[in-house]
């Protein structure tokens, strides 16, 4: 994507989800990418080689083909018009970003902990988290919502258009095969623990300067809203790195600061307990008031992101 065009695709495509939200039907790219994942595991855990190199080289062909699918599409769609490229390329970008679907989810879960119906929170909390959510009281069912939420920014947002503006959409579309094979073959278990190591180093390295750079969006954001900037940036400077993962850790904390919660610690993640550190461990615990406030916070870093990112392409489009 050249910087005079970037200027109003990726608005474009930020405003069809803010309109549309992520659609739910059997063609989106992203389930075809995770078909793709699904076809083409068991026939690479078949090489003569170590479960960690045929996972490195699963990875590598998934995430070359997916850019190099993007990238012809594109193509094929300039060399027919360039208008028509730079609408195949608002969708493809709108295909990948996902903040409206997640400020749905949440907010489902927010009413219906409203309603008294914990039971139902739980069912709707668990098709957008990997822990357990059986025993959840309806302070850890927020907690979860709101840790995801945060979480979530970085992967449904920050990521998304920080590659769509350095690359175009191809990039987008192959950072988002990362992100996918992340989420399903990037568990720490005995299935996936050899296989999936560097699918998810890929990953960890790929959200390392966008989790980084989310902790300012929401700082400002945290600022506009509440006043609370300077308790997200220095949570996130001090307990960014607390986290288990590499990047996580930083939006999490950066929200936990916000609202002034506590956010992480021990959770049930496919029968076991995984001892995560608490983020804002000065802080009170989530209720479900907090569930609105962090919808609230992501998507005005969301929208802080996207003027940055537009910004900045302009002023490098008005300077070359």
């Amino acid at each position: 994507m050249d910087f005079l065009t970037s200027w109003y695709v990726l608005p474009a495509a930020f405003v069809l989800d803010l309109i549309i939200g992520d659609p739910q039907f059997a063609h989106h790219p992203v389930r075809y990418m995770g078909r793709a994942i699904e076809i083409l595991e068991p026939k690479f855990r078949k090489l003569p080689v170590g479960l960690t190199i045929s996972g490195g080289l699963f990875a590598a062909l998934l995430i070359c083909a997916t850019w190099a699918a993007g990238a012809l599409l594109l193509e094929t769609a300039r060399l027919i018009h360039p208008l028509l490229k730079n609408g195949l390329e608002i969708l493809m970008i709108y295909f990948c970003i996902a903040f409206r679907g997640l400020e749905y989810a949440a907010m489902e879960i927010y009413g219906i902990l409203r309603r008294g119906n914990l039971a139902g929170a739980r069912e709707k909390l668990a098709m957008i988290v990997g822990r357990d959510v059986r025993s959840l009281s309806e302070t850890g069912v927020a907690r979860a919502t709101v840790e995801t939420v945060g979480e979530n920014l970085v992967d449904g947002v920050i990521s998304p258009l920080f590659f769509a503006a350095i690359g175009g959409a191809p990039l987008m579309m192959a950072y988002k095969m990362v992100n996918t094979l992340d989420s399903m073959v990037g568990y720490k278990n005995e299935t996936y623990r050899a296989f999936g190591k560097i699918p998810a180093r890929i990953d960890d390295v790929a959200n390392f300067i966008p989790a980084r750079l989310s902790v300012p969006m929401i700082a400002l954001a945290a600022h506009l809203l509440s006043g609370r900037g300077r308790y997200a940036f220095d949570t996130a400077r001090r307990e960014g790195r607390h986290h288990a993962s590499p990047n996580a850790g930083f939006s999490e904390a950066a929200f936990a600061g916000a609202l002034e919660v506590k956010l992480g610690g021990p959770n049930i993640y496919h029968g076991e307990m995984v001892h995560k550190p608490f983020l804002g461990s000065q802080f009170g615990p989530v209720r479900t008031g907090h569930i609105r406030k962090a919808c609230d916070l992501m998507v005005l870093s969301s929208l802080l992101w996207l003027m940055t990112i537009c910004g900045t392409a302009l002023l490098l489009a008005l300077i070359i």
